[in-house]
């Protein structure tokens, strides 16, 4: 049976009466429910609060608790998609100069199938759609200022304009079909990572992004994809499962572990106090257990110490 509508008022009496929901004030849970929706909030941020057995609210717990967490949760996605950018925008720069370098800045190059690695099925397939999208660019009129300026001025659109239209996804999977070469001169400027550990770390990242841009649940949030095993697993002494580190592979410690290899070491600098003082801050007004918390990030107790450790 498909969930009836319910106003305002209803959610709230069924998450008080049914739920075992604390509301303390009626008219701050009917506005919050307003600007966010029931289902984005209490859907989204529900679990961790909920005795499984029951499935009902634990004891104690209220609607500020959910509340507080969605509020960590937004905050959280503003500042990872912030440096989140800012290793895709180098990727971006170094994709375009190195292509250029090699094929010239004319879009005849990357409008050329056999540039790229046409070697197998999956890859002809990947640079068939990658090829088409560059072409709608190239080709069409656009939203973009800059690139149609290029195109009317110069009746030609070079990769290092057109890469800034680019998203993160169309970016890591032009990555993945570039020659070898090119994928090993990009890698060289990542100091610690090859050019084959690069491609998997832009990947997961690339998802990432997505949630981070979309407003989606971010601090739970799990790839199918993982990260490569890194020197810093092993060194933050992160627990196995068999052969497969248990944190920072697939979740958002995996993409901590990969902007520590992406950036520059003073904006990874940045990017962890930012986040250690977003965490302390709300694990001091969370009801949530501090382990519980950082297990469902994909956190080891111990990950602030990434930064104390060199890459390789």
């Amino acid at each position: 049976m498909p969930k009836p509508f319910l106003t305002y008022e209803q959610q709230i009496d069924k998450l008080k009466n049914d739920k075992n929901l604390i509301i303390n004030d009626r008219n701050y849970a009917e506005e919050k429910l307003k600007q966010i929706g029931y289902f984005k909030l209490i859907g989204g941020y529900k679990h961790l609060f909920k005795n499984k057995t029951t499935k009902r609210y634990k004891d104690g717990i209220c609607f500020e608790d959910i509340v507080n967490l969605y509020c960590f949760d937004e905050t959280l996605r503003e500042l990872t998609l912030r440096y989140l950018m800012k290793a895709e925008q180098q990727l971006k720069s170094m994709i375009s100069y190195y292509f250029c370098e090699k094929y010239g800045d004319m879009q005849s190059a990357y409008l050329t199938k056999s540039n790229y690695n046409y070697t197998t099925i999956q890859n002809k397939h990947d640079v068939d759609k990658l090829v088409k999208i560059l072409e709608s660019y190239a080709n069409k009129k656009t939203d973009y200022h800059y690139i149609n300026h290029a195109k009317d001025k110069h009746n030609n659109l070079p990769l290092w304009v057109l890469i800034n239209a680019l998203t993160f996804g169309n970016v890591s999977k032009m990555y993945w079909v570039l020659s070898q070469n090119i994928q090993i001169g990009i890698s060289k400027n990542y100091t610690f990572l090859n050019e084959k550990q690069l491609g998997q770390v832009t990947k997961v990242l690339a998802k990432f992004r997505n949630v981070c841009a979309h407003g989606e649940r971010l601090f739970s949030y799990k790839t199918v994809d993982s990260i490569p095993n890194l020197l810093i697993h092993e060194k933050l002494n992160i627990p196995q499962k068999g052969s497969q580190y248990i944190y920072g592979k697939n979740d958002l410690f995996a993409v901590v572990i990969s902007l520590r290899y992406m950036l520059p070491c003073d904006l990874f600098t940045e990017y962890k106090r930012e986040l250690s003082k977003l965490i302390n801050s709300y694990i001091k007004i969370s009801t949530i257990p501090v382990e519980e918390f950082l297990n469902e990030m994909g956190f080891p107790i111990n990950w602030s110490d990434i930064s104390k450790y060199r890459k390789l």
